[in-house]
């Protein structure tokens, strides 16, 4: 990462996409702290979904569009575990259920929030294409990233994709019936599943997302590394905590290219 890309990024708890993405597009995902939260949603969630006080989460939200200088309110979605796939834009966040949306248009920000399922994030080599998908197991399997693909128009062997944070593979305990789901599909196989005691799993989730990108034709897939559910201090875990906050995966193509 340059050193001035760097100091763009100074100011909130935010994780940089580590992708060889073009300048003009930016991209990453918001750390649990700093921010105005109280417990059990400490500090920086950006959910209203929650029942945390939604002043403090507009406070929030405006701290995160003030730090990042984003050039306009993120699109934010009502997510609802499906494949429906929208385009950014004005005048209609926070009442569009969709769990992707995407953008050709510099300044629209594309937003997914998180606590363990798996935010994915898109753009092609020209950065003319951006996208963010919302990928629990349930939208992994049904094909929520295929759809974000064929509704943003991105040509796969041209795609670049960034798995943010969500739970690891260590500690993701699965039913044999969710197995199932995924080894009954020709892309997936039995190596993201380890038995953990009787009837259950460990899955990788993080693998699951590679091998369908890789079967779709997207070679390019980066990140993967961090784990939402052992990170605490990171990182909102539904799963670790039940009542919880959420992070928020963004990407956008600036307004000025180029810098």
């Amino acid at each position: 990462m340059s050193s001035e890309r760097a100091d763009a990024w100074q100011g909130i708890g935010w994780l940089e996409a580590d992708w060889p993405a073009p300048m003009s597009v930016r991209a990453g995902t918001t750390l649990r702290r700093p921010g105005q939260s109280q417990a059990p949603y400490a500090h920086f969630n950006l959910a209203l979904h929650v029942d945390d006080d939604a002043a403090t989460v507009l406070a929030n939200r405006a701290a995160l569009k003030s730090y990042l200088h984003l050039p306009a309110e993120p699109f934010w979605l009502e997510q609802v575990h499906g494949v429906h796939v929208v385009e950014a834009a004005a005048g209609q966040s926070g009442i569009v259920q969709a769990d992707a949306a995407y953008s050709h248009t510099p300044g629209k920000v594309c937003v997914v929030m998180t606590a363990d399922c798996l935010p994915v994030l898109f753009c092609n080599r020209a950065g003319s294409t951006v996208a963010a998908a919302h990928a629990g197991w349930r939208g992994l399997a049904d094909g929520i990233l295929e759809a974000t693909l064929a509704r943003a128009g991105l040509v796969p062997a041209d795609t670049l994709a960034w798995l943010g944070p969500g739970i690891g593979a260590t500690v993701y305990e699965v039913g044999e019936e969710v197995r199932q789901v995924f080894i009954q599909q020709p892309m997936h196989d039995e190596s993201a599943f380890v038995p953990h005691g009787p009837g259950k799993l460990l899955m990788d989730m993080y693998g699951l997302a590679r091998q369908r990108l890789n079967a779709l034709g997207v070679s390019a897939v980066f990140g993967g590394e961090y784990c939402s559910y052992t990170q605490a201090t990171q990182f909102y875990s539904y799963r670790r905590d039940g009542k919880t906050g959420r992070m928020a995966s963004l990407i956008w193509i600036d307004k000025v290219t180029g810098e």
